[in-house]
């Protein structure tokens, strides 16, 4: 099992990188890792749905809003099957992306460890409006008119985990895509990106557990994204912790278990870099609804992730 896992990253860390914009961010990014891992999908062991709304830096004009929505199911023992649909807003540019991630999952019995082996395809569609900007030397015929472009994608993610941890990597989005505009003569790009992430679950007692996790965003020609996030969970029902996104932000983390198909989420960041000057923070809010989870042990011994 091992080999075939390693054999996976090589493959993965061999596929050309290079500038490319960055993927819709996420604060609570433990609670929905197939949003940029195809090999999560169906790991939860019982059929989800996950909304999400993320309003970024707010105050700034043009500052970033994400809507997503995820849902997933397991297929039978070893398989999963799930669907990723992002709206994500950037000043006069918005981009949704929709994709269908399966995966394939082979158990290492004798150390009771899951690899979880996942693709993904589906396609981005890009509509930028230069009219929305406000230029300071009119005249410039690069700046006007729209760009409207659909362009399909691939991805891969290995995820490997157990009862108590879990590591993951993955390209969400392999193929290099360029959109140039004739009328708007402009052009720009997406390339791809590497995320990395890696949880672990503590349980100090019967009524609270801990977790430590992370998330490495890597791209060439842009600084490395790190986050690291602790949170605890306390009787089964409420989680609170705070993240860390290395030289960008701080955030404040708190869930909630409504009843055992509900859950509900909030975090706030404060960035720690000069642009918390000229902005109110972050906000993002989730919420999770499980089918069918009474007939699952997901409440008796929950994963936490």
């Amino acid at each position: 099992m091992k080999k075939i896992a390693i054999g996976f990253i090589v493959a993965v860390l061999g596929l050309n990188s290079a500038q490319a914009q960055n993927q819709p961010q996420f604060s609570q990014y433990m609670y929905n890792p197939m949003a940029f891992n195809p090999g999560y999908a169906g790991t939860g062991g019982v059929m989800s749905a996950l909304a999400s709304y993320r309003t970024q830096w707010v105050g700034l004009d043009g500052a970033p809003q994400t809507i997503s929505f995820s849902g997933q199911s397991p297929l039978g023992e070893y398989g999963g099957l799930g669907v990723n649909i992002f709206n994500d807003q950037i000043g006069p540019s918005k981009e949704t992306t929709a994709m269908i991630n399966a995966s394939y999952t082979i158990v290492d019995y004798d150390n009771d460890v899951k690899y979880s082996f996942g693709v993904s395809a589906g396609g981005r569609q890009l509509q930028v409006d230069f009219n929305k900007l406000n230029i300071e030397h009119g005249g410039d015929t690069s700046l006007t008119g729209s760009l409207n472009r659909f362009s399909p994608n691939v991805g891969v993610g290995l995820f490997v985990h157990t009862e108590e941890w879990y590591v993951g990597l993955s390209v969400p989005y392999i193929l290099n895509t360029k959109f140039y505009d004739d009328v708007a003569s402009s052009f720009t790009a997406s390339k791809p990106q590497f995320y990395g992430v890696a949880g672990y679950v503590f349980e100090i007692n019967p009524e609270l557990k801990f977790k430590p996790a992370t998330m490495i965003r890597a791209i060439s020609g842009a600084p490395l994204s790190i986050d690291v996030s602790a949170n605890f969970l306390i009787s089964d029902m409420v989680t609170l912790g705070a993240s860390y996104r290395w030289d960008a932000a701080i955030s404040a983390l708190a869930g909630f278990q409504i009843s055992e198909d509900l859950q509900i989420g909030y975090s706030y960041d404060f960035d720690t870099n000069k642009l918390g000057n000229y902005n109110s923070g972050s906000h993002e809010i989730f919420i999770r609804f499980d089918l069918f989870s009474k007939n699952t042990n997901r409440y008796v011994n929950p994963r936490f992730f």
